[in-house]
């Protein structure tokens, strides 16, 4: 992990109230290795590469410590696992329907999006949209 990222990472976990731990980071740079929305059990297995010793539940632990410092967001697409984007950017999520790969797309400058009418008295905080279709591969049949 290069030294900006590890430095994030620690800070992030210091304004928490968390110390960084070995395991932390081996997941962390599991995430940031491949950007391609992995499900905790993906990372677990990528993770033990790295960390034989790593369980399972201490992925999920790490999982969540990540997502509740501001780190990793969760991706919930459908009724299918939970996956975790490491991209803290705002964008959008496409989902190919062929092969279940999720890209990143950048959301469009502020402003351009048409607005959302929300009934009175509800503020948003947050949007997330999908778009679902098939990948370049997929679209050319080579999946």
């Amino acid at each position: 992990m290069e030294n900006g990222v590890a430095n994030q990472l620690n800070e992030r976990l210091a304004t928490s109230g968390l110390r960084l731990t070995a395991q932390r980071q081996q997941v962390y740079d599991v995430l940031l290795q491949r950007r391609d929305h992995p499900t905790a059990e993906e990372v677990f297995i990528r993770s033990k590469q790295g960390s034989p010793e790593i369980s399972i539940a201490t992925v999920y632990n790490c999982l969540d410590t990540l997502v509740k410092c501001g780190l990793v967001r969760q991706v919930n697409l459908d009724r299918s696992a939970t996956r975790y984007c490491p991209n803290m950017h705002e964008h959008f999520h496409f989902y190919c329907d062929t092969c279940g790969t999720i890209y990143d797309i950048d959301a469009p400058p502020e402003g351009s999006l048409p607005a959302v009418q929300v009934p009175k008295g509800f503020t948003v905080g947050h949007c997330e949209i999908s778009v679902r279709g098939s990948c370049p591969a997929c679209s050319a049949g080579a999946v």
